[in-house]
């Protein structure tokens, strides 16, 4: 079984969003939707909005997800992601998907066949190690080593991976990821005549 940490709103939700995510922001093709996966208050989902993003939201917390009831390029699902089905229709596809300070392992299958041709994974939160440091602690909330690149092999090109310590904005041991679904993986024959070009942000 695999619990998600989940800080509370006002960082989860209000706060800047990650530096990891902002980083890799523009590898989401212009205008594409994105869902934003416990997504709290939605820092992220505010961010990809304010670039002209349509935005799918999904949190178990509804009051959370009620603070975005005013934006138009905002959709927010209240959805139980580790107790119910999937809440959205297989038919969504996302030119990007974000997932920050949430582990669910079994959703990992779901999140990558959530993709768009071309569209791109940005994942980080807590790796083992944490415990030394803070919570979460326990080793179901805790990325093994190399966890997220076993994840996407095979299926996604790894643009970008870290694992390691922060020390800002808090003393944290993290993993993250950037990988993307490329044309040939996807089935996508048109898209795939094109050779892949991912610009690296400086």
């Amino acid at each position: 079984m695999s619990t998600p940490f989940i800080p509370a709103v006002a960082s989860h939700g209000n706060g800047e969003p990650s530096r990891w995510v902002r980083h890799w922001a523009h590898l989401a093709a212009a205008g594409g939707p994105v869902l934003d996966v416990a997504s709290g208050a939605g820092r992220h989902a505010r961010f990809f909005a304010s670039l002209g993003h349509p935005v799918t939201a999904l949190d178990r917390d509804a009051a959370a997800l009620e603070t975005m009831r005013d934006e138009p390029l905002i959709t927010t699902v209240t959805a139980d992601l580790e107790s119910a089905a999937w809440p959205l229709s297989g038919a969504m596809k996302f030119a990007a998907i974000v997932v920050t300070n949430y582990l669910h392992r079994p959703l990992f299958p779901q999140l990558l066949g959530s993709l768009a041709p071309g569209g791109v994974l940005v994942y980080e939160t807590f790796a083992q190690g944490n415990e030394r440091v803070g919570k979460p602690s326990n080793p179901a909330f805790l990325l093994a080593p190399g966890e997220l690149l076993d994840v996407v092999r095979g299926h996604l090109r790894v643009v970008a991976f870290q694992d390691g310590y922060l020390a800002q904005p808090r003393p944290a041991y993290v993993q993250r990821i950037c990988a993307i679904l490329e044309a040939e993986r996807s089935g996508d024959r048109a898209q795939a005549a094109s050779p892949p070009c991912y610009e690296l942000a400086g």
